[in-house]
């Protein structure tokens, strides 16, 4: 038993780096976000330093995985995700997929926000496929600026400059799948428009 607590504790470290350089994120901007220094999670990735609860919580938080990923659990024959809401800025993201790496899946819940003034696109490796469940939400892609109403999905490259957000008046509910470059989801039907649909663009 003492040697499998072993051998567990033991792949801890490379499973963090894996997550860490599949995400582009360096020990600086991870030591940001968990208030872990970088010797300590250099030392975590290396394997010269035990990994504990205190720091297994917030880089779970943080890479939006479970505890028993990063320990790398048996599976328990349950397929149910029983994830827990992140808040971060105001939205919540309810994760839907359990596994690092590959596509990830979640819902975000983004409340009604003001104009784009001020809103910076942001850029990042990956490509997204999001889905609007309910409200409306405003897409900035470049130079686009798109409005999407519920039962309509847009993909894009997220190297290009992009910004989502919710114009009001009431929250917007949206499931989105990202993945890492080169992985894409493709959509293969969509409602038709009816004659005189004002909404049709």
């Amino acid at each position: 038993m003492a040697k499998d607590l072993e051998s567990a504790l033991a792949a801890v470290g490379p499973r963090l780096r894996e997550l860490r350089q599949r995400r582009e994120i360096t020990l600086t901007q991870l030591a940001e976000t968990t208030g872990i220094s970088v010797s300590t999670l250099s030392r975590l990735e290396s394997g010269s330093r035990r990994p504990t609860l205190e720091l297994l919580l917030p880089l779970a938080e943080a890479y939006q995985v479970s505890l028993d990923e990063l320990v790398d659990a048996p599976e328990t024959g349950d397929p149910r995700v029983r994830a827990r809401p992140i808040q971060r800025g105001g939205r919540t993201y309810i994760p839907l997929s359990r596994r690092p790496g590959g596509m990830q899946a979640f819902k975000q819940i983004l409340p009604p926000e003001a104009g784009a003034c001020g809103v910076e696109q942001q850029t990042h490796e990956g490509y997204e496929w999001l889905y609007v469940l309910s409200g409306r939400v405003r897409l900035l892609l470049g130079e686009h600026d798109l409005l999407l109403t519920p039962g309509e999905a847009a993909e894009f490259d997220t190297r290009l400059p992009h910004a989502v957000l919710n114009p009001g008046p009431e929250p917007a509910e949206v499931l989105h799948i990202f993945g890492p470059q080169g992985e894409r989801v493709h959509v293969r039907a969509r409602p038709a428009r009816t004659p005189g649909d004002d909404t049709a663009r």
